[in-house]
């Protein structure tokens, strides 16, 4: 079997964690990551500014499935409406490296690179005046700090920056773990929030590229399979997970 690419800056997790992708369903995961939501939330401006963690499930299951199509009545698990459900499960994200195909910022002392097409729409780019404007003004130090942030805070890497003359981008260090992302300001949830260099595979084998932070698709919209592309807030997609939290607590 051909080894998997590594994006630069990430490393591969221990072999037992690992998500297939089935051509027509859900993805099985493996190795009992851990699973929880993820809320954006704002700060005093309104901006997306950083995650939350919520809600746990359990990846006790070896596989655990969970729904790609968006419309199983059991989120964030598959209960097999995939098979009725009418929806495009086609994987039509290419085989190239996220970083093959993509938009240089310049700076004096960063560079940031962008690929628009693993825009999840979560937003923490346009803080405090934009990612792209920090980038630009990085002899300033604060602006350079600002820039590495929004960057790292990607949760798909579509950005990634870099210091100059180095070959390795700022990068956060994650675990194996899965996370549910919730878009609160919007009132939509976004995609399958993968991190910690999770190995990601089709039904007959074809690997992508590993990375240390990249989002799948959870609302079966995205144009970009098995990455979410942002379809989720267009279409206004909601998981409905915090409605079930509701419930629950009424019957307390």
């Amino acid at each position: 079997m051909p080894k998997q690419k590594v994006e630069p800056g990430s490393q591969a997790a221990a072999p037992e964690f690992k998500i297939t992708v089935t051509d027509k369903g859900p993805y099985l995961v493996y190795g009992q990551p851990p699973l929880a939501t993820q809320h954006i939330v704002a700060n005093e401006m309104g901006e997306s500014w950083q995650f939350e963690e919520g809600r746990h499930f359990s990846t006790e299951n070896e596989p655990t499935s969970l729904c790609r199509c968006g419309a199983s009545k059991n989120k964030p698990y598959c209960d097999g409406s995939h098979h009725s459900h009418k929806w495009k499960p086609k994987l039509t994200a290419r085989a190239e490296a996220l970083l093959d195909d993509v938009e240089i910022t310049s700076g004096d002392a960063v560079t940031l690179t962008d690929n628009p097409q693993y825009c999840v729409f979560a937003r923490f780019c346009d803080a405090g005046g934009g990612v792209w404007a920090a980038t630009e003004t990085s002899f300033d130090d604060t602006a350079r700090r600002q820039a590495i942030r929004q960057a790292s805070m990607c949760p798909s890497g579509r950005l990634m920056i870099w210091g100059n003359g180095s070959d390795l981008p700022f990068e956060r260090k994650y675990e194996p773990s899965l996370g549910l992302i919730e878009d609160d300001a919007l009132h939509v949830s976004g995609g399958l929030w993968v991190r910690g260099g999770i190995r990601i595979s089709r039904e007959d084998g074809t690997s992508y590229e590993i990375r240390n932070r990249t989002v799948l698709c959870r609302c079966g919209e995205s144009a970009n399979k098995p990455y979410c592309d942002g379809s989720h807030a267009s279409m206004r997609w909601r998981d409905e997970l915090e409605k079930e939290i509701e419930r629950e607590e009424e019957l307390v």
